[in-house]
């Protein structure tokens, strides 16, 4: 079966071929070592034609002229045979003529010979044997492709390009291609040529190109001539003559029938070019044989024609993506650090013009995320609709797809994850937005319980928990195992609270192996932008945002685009390419469209007798089109037909996806015609949701801009207002939940054309169920807007015709203007309400809000006064100037009303039921944290009262809030009733639970575990509570005393439990940054300064203020605490400057912070441990400065007697966390009195204490105190002793600033020691 073509000589002249034969091909393919004919040096016959023979000798040929009496053309043309042989380089594969010579008398050109067989013998071959591979007859080709293009770039066209003339031979496994009879070839271009003739030089080459589509034809059908043997051996010259040529072309509908499109294109446009297909040069049909070689699949294979391609439809894909070389590689980066590594959450933001691909890059990573088992979640902002729905709609539809493609074990991982993340008492509104993932969570042994709708803290908590649930959710999806990349595109668009989110998530230090990717459009994105002020503010917090630059693809790209379209050799695309760049500017979504609008004016067109695709290029070049996609799909628009334009225009208006019901709703009769939703399918303009959907969504938001710009700008508030009108009429009550926001939308837009009042209040009604609904979905800034529009509807006498409804409608307004913080509009807005509502009940909730407001933007004083403003109205005087007399009154009613009520009796008190009694009770919780801050001695005052009310007029949900802090309140100077305060603190959490009041539980806590229970149990015992305060503070939305939690858990590991510094301060830098994306300063700076602490201890030079505040300082802090009269800050950042320069040696500073203390009162609320470990603190420095024996010896003194007897009084309620402390102080004041026997036991006793009760700081302390003491005693062995016990408590506390001091006083002391002691 082998075809027989004899090895070629060593010694002949390679080309450089490109596709390499694979194993075996050369044997099987007829490439065989060696020919059949035995080669002598006696001349043999080969071959014999009409006018000339050829002979062999060995390596060399002879061309006999035949003729005996041969003519002098046929001398002439051995001559010019010669002459174009030693023209054409040495390395073009040619008949290489040694010389004109005599063969047995006759004329004859001497060549060297060319082992292998003429592509004919090689095409009888195949078609009588096995059936070759395409590969293999694309390497063929590519070899008589690559000759020619040498003789063509060597200046000669051959002009005989036939299978008889071709000469196929095997070269280190591929295929090299000689041409032989050079009697037609023709010099066009030698050196001496100066200008050469383009059109000229394409006449010379036009044969050529024309017999290669010829010979490929038959190489790729695989069939033979049938001119017959020899008939193209030795042909005339067809220069000039076309008759001749197609005489040869055969039949020219089968030209590309059966082979694949892209071949048949190349072939049809040699042997019939057209006058915008055609190749101007062999190179370029060597290059497009090159390109569908390196790569059989895809489309350049594809043969039959699909049902589109058959009607002339172009096939136009939405997500094609070209180039972006960079890009991807940054993407790709981004990926391996953020998704593979996971250390940290990373972010890209990609910008670019509108289509030029932005969220096609970003599909470019989803394959090797799925290789990693990762997971994808996409949203799209949309200017026409609600931004403040994308990320929960988004997120649901990811839950969507989990319950569709349910993954077993893997599903079951994620689900306790999340089971873990958002808890057992789950939040009710996380799962009410995200139905899938109740869904979900339900159908499994994964259980939920929704809290109940009081539990949830209503207002600003419920925004800040929606943020904290949305990342613990996120933080839940995203493992090691599953990475998690969120890719929202088109911020631009974005709602405040989204962009919130989105800083909360790259800043929180629970979430690992997560990517967020957001694009926008940086056309629309300015300086003044809040994407630009809110990507800074992520920056600023330390986050690295990795910018990604989109813009328009290379003309060369869309080349490569519109050949994969079009099915067409790249070179034949090139002058379509060339026009359509130019025209779009290389914007990917405009080139589709464009090219779309072409297909369908009929300008670009498939040929099913060529079969291939076609284009008017002159007249497309001639085309004017506006500068922008938007423009020209709008002008293309309108060329269709009118039912066709009307369903646009109204699909337009109905957001960027919509059910086909509501549009079918919103149109009469046939207006928008039949099969609207098909046609719309086929052009590109819409997609269809699922096989399975009728939900559609546009295919990109410039296509629904395009649809919506058919409607005439005057007439579009009208349009509106018809839609909105048409759907408020065939919506059925049962629909209306479903229709409202499509409904409210469009009549909005409208609205100002409606003059009859009683319609203005139908959609000021619309408005309010519309931003109520929205407020049930969290939805805020929606409902903002909603209730406004809502609001600028109601007439003057609004008050008076339709008060419930004005009512309502200011309530809500208040509400969700506090929520998204828009607080200078809420000041605005509450004057009415508070001017014309009837009741001062009907005015609560207003007053509410603004008290609420009045905390949130730190205005204490003045919320403290309209607290005191509106309890007096709802009943409750409260005195504002608490003297002495005062404070004892208030004492004295609320001891006689608990005197005597057992545990039970309190337990068991009636609920309350007042409508007043419960305001006054909220006027009161409100007034509790803003006292603290400003008013301390007013604040035990408000917390009398709410015992009061709740004795006599019943419990409430805050009244176990009440009893805790009244507990506080006992175990405080000057009651100290710390049994008393015990007992409070049990009810109060015994009641929360009785009341079903979870969302108490961060207040309760953080009182009970943070002021009450620290005089009596463990203060070790008490820290994961306030963890827990703090989970359950996230759930229901009580940030504020969720955070408190955070900072009493920093507090008494830090000054209390002596923590690792080390973990510690990583823990308290996060803590800090959850405060300050809560935008709660005073936790934020409160936490800074703990983490300041830590890096002083710790020998750190590093301002921890700075993480989050440019150019603030701990003094600047103090500074503008004590401008702004926030007492508990001044107090906090006095302590822990005390407490750092006590520990480091810095007496003289302790002593000016003492003196500072002293200047803020403290009042009678409860006491935080840093606080108590103040006093302890105050009574060492006292009695190190009375052993100064200065003039204020006295003072110092009785510093230290003070805190000795506070600590003998603590001691009787918990050893435990005081022991060590008293002997300690007792240690240092028998040192003063020189009492050598009593110190020393103390100092040991103190040090044991500690120890046993794990205090490693304060053993540490108490071991450098006896170290000096001993040292003052001059016995310097025992000293040294204990300064290196020190040194190793210090070690393991990780306060390396006190291991550094330490090791300066064992170098001193180590030369005065005579005992060897180890000091490491």
């Amino acid at each position: 079966q082998d075809v027989p073509l004899p090895a070629a000589r060593e010694d002949e002249e390679q080309s450089t071929p490109v596709i390499s034969l694979e194993a075996g091909e050369e044997h099987f393919y007829g490439l065989c070592a060696d020919d059949h004919t035995t080669h002598t040096k006696a001349p043999q016959l080969v071959h014999q034609g009409t006018s000339t023979a050829i002979y062999r000798s060995y390596d060399t040929g002879f061309k006999v002229i035949l003729n005996p009496n041969p003519s002098e053309e046929e001398i002439l043309k051995l001559l010019h045979e010669q002459n174009v042989s030693q023209f054409l380089p040495w390395s073009c594969r040619k008949r290489q003529v040694t010389d004109v010579t005599s063969f047995n008398k006759r004329p004859a050109l001497s060549f060297k010979w060319v082992s292998g067989i003429t592509l004919k013998e090689w095409l009888h071959k195949v078609h009588t044997g096995p059936q070759v591979h395409l590969n293999v007859r694309l390497r063929a080709a590519m070899a008589i492709a690559k000759t020619l293009s040498d003789f063509h770039d060597g200046g000669v066209v051959y002009n005989s390009l036939t299978p008889d003339n071709i000469i196929l031979s095997p070269s280190e496994g591929e295929y090299v291609a000689t041409l032989i009879n050079l009697s037609n070839a023709l010099i066009y271009r030698n050196d001496n040529s100066v200008d050469i003739d383009i059109t000229f030089e394409k006449q010379m080459k036009e044969v050529d190109l024309k017999s290669l589509g010829l010979v490929l034809n038959q190489l790729f059908r695989g069939e033979e001539s049938s001119n017959g043997e020899g008939a193209w051996e030795e042909p005339e010259s067809t220069e000039g003559d076309p008759d001749n040529f197609r005489r040869k072309r055969g039949k020219q509908q089968t030209i590309a029938e059966g082979l694949p499109l892209y071949l048949g294109s190349l072939i049809s446009a040699l042997i019939d070019s057209s006058p915008d297909l055609f190749y101007e040069s062999v190179k370029d049909v060597f290059l497009d044989l090159k390109i569908m070689a390196e790569n059989t699949g895809g489309y350049f294979m594809k043969s039959e024609l699909d049902e589109m391609t058959a009607k002339g439809r172009l096939h136009l894909q939405g997500d094609m993506f070209y180039g972006r070389q960079v890009q991807i590689s940054m993407l790709m980066h981004l990926f391996q650090s953020s998704v593979v590594v996971g250390h940290k959450p990373r972010m890209a933001t990609i910008s670019g013009y509108p289509g030029t691909g932005k969220s096609t890059l970003v599909n470019q990573i989803k394959k090797p995320l799925t290789d990693l088992n990762g997971y994808f979640i996409e949203g799209k902002f949309n200017k026409s609709t609600r931004p403040d729905t994308v990320l929960a709609s988004a997120l649901n539809s990811f839950f969507g797809t989990i319950l569709e493609n349910n993954a077993g074990n893997m599903s079951m991982s994620m689900k306790w994850r999340i089971h873990d993340a958002i808890g057992s008492g789950s939040s009710s509104v996380l799962l009410e937005i995200l139905p899938n993932l109740q869904k979900w969570m339900a159908d499994s042994s994964v259980t939920t319980e929704c809290l109940a709708p009081s539990s949830i803290v209503k207002g600003i908590g419920s925004s800040h928990r929606l943020k904290f649930m949305f990342c613990k959710l996120i933080g839940a999806i995203a493992c090691r195992a599953h990475p998690l990349i969120l890719f929202l595109d088109d911020l631009q668009w974005a709602d405040e609270m989204t962009l919130d989110i989105i800083r909360m998530m790259m800043t929180d230090p629970d979430i690992h192996h997560f990517l967020f990717l957001g694009c926008y459009r940086d056309n629309e994105v300015k300086l003044s932008h809040p994407l630009t002020a809110k990507l800074n503010a992520i920056q600023e917090q330390g986050v690295s945002i990795v910018p990604i630059k989109i813009g328009p693809i290379e003309k060369e790209c869309v080349n490569k685009l519109l050949s994969e379209v079009l099915c067409l050799p790249p070179s034949l695309c090139r002058p379509l390419s060339t026009v359509v760049h130019s025209k779009t500017s290389g914007i990917i979504l405009f080139i589709l469209r464009f090219l779309a609008s072409l297909n369908d004016e009929g300008d670009l067109w498939f040929s099913m007798s060529n079969r291939r695709w076609m284009y008017d290029l002159e007249q497309i070049r001639l085309k004017e089109i506006h500068g922008d996609v938007v423009g020209h799909l709008t002008e293309h628009m309108k060329n269709l037909s009118q039912e066709m334009r009307m369903g646009l225009k109204v699909a337009a208006c109905l957001g960027p996806s919509f059910d086909a019901k509501v549009l079918e709703k919103v149109t009469e009769g046939d207006e928008i015609g039949f099969g609207f939703f098909k046609s719309c399918t086929e052009f590109g303009f819409l997609q269809n949701a699922g096989s399975n959907s009728d939900k559609y969504i546009w295919s990109h938001e410039q296509i629904q801009q395009a649809a919506y710009s058919l409607i005439p700008r005057p007439k579009r508030d009208s349009f509106h207002l018809l839609l909105g009108s048409r759907l408020f009429m065939k919506t059925s009550p049962s629909e209306m939940e479903h229709m409202i926001f499509f409904i409210v939308d469009n009549m909005n837009r409208g609205s100002k054309l409606i003059d009859d009042i009683d319609q203005k209040w139908e959609v000021a009604q619309l408005n309010l169920e519309a931003g109520e609904k929205a407020l049930t979905e969290s939805a805020f800034q929606s409902a903002t807007k909603y209730l406004l529009t809502g609001l600028s509807h109601l007439g003057p006498d609004s008050w008076k015709v339709k008060y419930s409804l004005t009512l309502r409608l200011y309530d809500a307004a208040s509400e969700a203007l506090y929520v998204t913080g828009d607080f200078s509009k809420l000041s605005e807005l509450i004057d009415q309400p508070l001017m014309n509502a009837r009741t001062f009940e009907d005015k609560l909730n207003i007053h509410n809000n603004l008290v609420r407001a009045l905390a949130a933007t730190s205005k204490a004083e003045e919320g403290v006064a309209t607290c005191v403003d509106i309890l007096s109205q709802l009943g409750e005087v409260i005195p504002t100037d608490i003297t002495a007399d005062v404070y004892a009154h208030e004492v004295a009613q609320v001891k006689q009303m608990l005197h005597g009520k057992s545990r039970e009796e309190l337990l068991s008190l009636p609920k309350m039921s007042e409508t007043n009694k419960l305001a006054a009770m909220q006027f009161l919780n409100h007034s509790l944290t803003m006292t603290y801050m400003v008013r301390p001695m007013l604040n035990p005052v408000i917390v009398f009262r709410m015992v009061k009310m709740s004795i006599e007029h019943g419990i409430s949900n805050i009244s176990a809030f009440a009893f805790a802090c009244y507990g506080a309140w006992l175990v405080s100077e000057p009651s100290w009733d710390v049994e008393g305060g015990h007992r409070m603190g049990r009810v109060a959490n015994e009641m929360m639970k009785r009341l079903s009041a979870a969302e108490m539980t961060p207040r309760l806590y953080a009182t009970v575990y943070g002021m009450i229970n620290i005089w009596k149990e463990p203060w070790q015992a008490g820290l994961n509570k306030h963890l827990e305060a703090y989970d359950s503070g996230a759930r229901t939305g009580d940030m504020e005393y969720a955070l408190t939690n955070l900072y009493m858990y920093t507090n008494t590991a830090l000054y209390g439990c002596g923590e690792n510094l080390m973990s510690l301060s990583q823990n308290i830098q996060s803590y800090a940054r959850r405060a300050f994306q809560c935008k709660n300063r005073p936790t934020c700076f409160a936490l800074m300064s703990s983490h300041q602490l830590t890096l002083d201890l710790m020998g750190i030079e590093q301002n921890s203020f700075l993480l989050f505040s440019n150019g603030m300082t701990e003094d600047s802090c103090y500074a503008s605490a004590q401008d702004n009269n926030q007492l508990s800050m001044c107090r906090g950042i006095c302590v822990k400057k005390k407490f750092v320069a006590f520990y480091t040696g810095d007496v003289d500073t302790a002593a000016e912070m003492y003196d500072l203390y002293h200047t803020f009162p403290m009042g009678s609320t409860g006491r935080l441990v840093h606080i108590i470990v103040n006093a302890f603190i105050d009574g060492l420095i006292g009695l190190f400065f009375a052993r100064k024996h200065r003039e204020d010896e006295a003072k110092w003194t009785n510093a230290g007697l003070d805190a000795i007897r506070s600590l003998r009084k603590w001691v009787k309620s918990s050893e435990w966390n005081f022991s060590n402390k008293l002997y300690l102080l007792e240690a240092e004041y028998y040192f003063l009195k020189e009492d050598d026997e009593r110190a020393i036991v103390c100092y040991h006793a103190s040090i044991k204490a500690a120890q046993d009760h794990r205090f490693i700081h304060e053993e540490g302390l108490a071991e450098e105190k006896i170290a000096t003491y001993l040292l003052h005693k001059g016995r310097h062995d025992d000293a040294l002793g204990h300064f290196v016990n020190a040194k190793k408590c210090y070690d393991v506390w990780g306060a390396h600033a006190l291991v550094h001091r330490v090791d300066k006083a064992i170098a001193i002391l180590l030369p005065l020691c005579g005992a060897s002691l180890s000091v490491n």
